[in-house]
């Protein structure tokens, strides 16, 4: 697998809609994964966790933020790393987080990947996930 960089966009509640949205502009494969898929209850529950919507050579990621998550409406993007190239990934991910913030440590999570989140020192906030080799 190559390791591609794609635009991750953030929502407040309305994930599914937008991606929809856009997915009826680009056309190709939307999948959607709820909170709730995570096993998470609650008014969150319903909300995405995880979007992607593949169109050719388009790719955009998408989530509902946290209802705890401070976030201002229309600034709330980043970009995101994925593949499976564990020490490119990692590299990366330690040179991006140089000088700027880890939010999230890299470590493996409830999908299986190995996932970081990181604000470089120019405020870009970055996801990291790094998948088991094919």
């Amino acid at each position: 697998m190559t390791t591609l960089l794609n635009p991750y966009l953030h929502f407040l509640g309305e994930a599914r809609e937008a991606m929809e949205f856009y997915q009826s502009l680009f056309g190709g494969e939307l999948s959607v994964m709820t909170y709730g898929d995570m096993g998470m209850e609650g008014d969150q529950a319903d909300k995405v966790m995880h979007s992607q919507l593949a169109a050719g050579p388009l790719t955009l990621m998408g989530s509902d933020s946290p209802s705890d998550a401070p976030m201002t409406r229309g600034d709330m993007n980043c970009l995101s790393l994925s593949g499976d190239d564990d020490a490119q990934l990692r590299g990366w991910f330690e040179a991006l987080s140089t000088g700027g913030e880890v939010h999230v440590p890299l470590e493996k999570q409830m999908w299986g990947d190995v996932f970081g989140q990181c604000k470089d020192r120019f405020g870009l906030t970055w996801l990291v996930n790094i998948s088991e080799p094919a």
